[in-house]
């Protein structure tokens, strides 16, 4: 079973502002998820602790997977609010 530390759980949201700042910084929006993953791949192997190379990559794909995934949960839930909102007034 795969253990992932406490911890690598909180690279989700560094690596969703790091692409955050690519997107600033004019990088194409359907890159995002790929850099995601590699970010998430690079993560996984220089800073989560790990038994061996192989473990390291598939938790770093599962945090850049998961970012990807809390980012597009946040861009769905954000306009249903704002049209929420406009209902209201």
């Amino acid at each position: 079973m795969i253990e992932v530390q406490p911890y690598a759980v909180m690279l989700i949201p560094i690596i969703l502002g790091l692409i955050e700042v690519a997107k600033v910084l004019r990088m194409p929006k359907r890159f995002a998820p790929l850099l995601a993953v590699i970010l998430g791949i690079l993560a996984g192997i220089f800073y989560v602790e790990s038994e061996s190379l192989p473990h390291s990559i598939l938790i770093g794909i599962a945090l850049g997977l998961s970012s990807v995934g809390l980012y597009s949960s946040t861009k769905n839930i954000i306009p249903e609010e704002r049209k929420k909102q406009k209902e209201e007034e």
